[in-house]
């Protein structure tokens, strides 16, 4: 069930960014709200599974971008306090987005916080 939503999330990130701005999917990130009702049985370990699950099985490879505007909002539908949050570093530039709860990354490598100046939280 929660790979078949990510998948689905996946598409609906590719048709918002056929519009091509940012800014939309921004808007949409700040109005997720964490729901009261928890999704049965979830938590962050299974839904970073089943994002993993569902970028595997996309026809095309998810950028660090549309893999955390899924993650957020599939951990905020089970009742998990996530933050999709964007970075960027300087020598060399890079930019990042990646999930945190509760202050800690999710489904990242060890270091992220430190490589990333934040520059937004949503």
């Amino acid at each position: 069930m929660l790979v078949s939503r990510a998948l689905l999330l996946l598409a609906f990130y590719d048709i918002l960014s056929c519009l091509g701005s940012f800014r939309i999917v921004h808007a949409i990130v700040r109005r997720w709200k964490v729901t009261d009702r928890a999704m049965a049985g979830t938590t962050t370990d299974s839904v970073v599974k089943a994002v993993n699950y569902a970028c595997v099985w996309y026809p095309k490879q998810a950028q660090c971008l549309q893999r955390s505007f899924v993650l957020t909002y599939l951990l905020r539908r089970s009742g998990l306090p996530a933050e999709m949050v964007l970075g960027a570093s300087m020598m060399p530039f890079r930019a990042h987005a990646w999930v945190e709860v509760e202050g800690r990354p999710v489904n990242e490598r060890s270091g992220t916080k430190e490589r990333y100046a934040v520059w937004e939280r949503c």
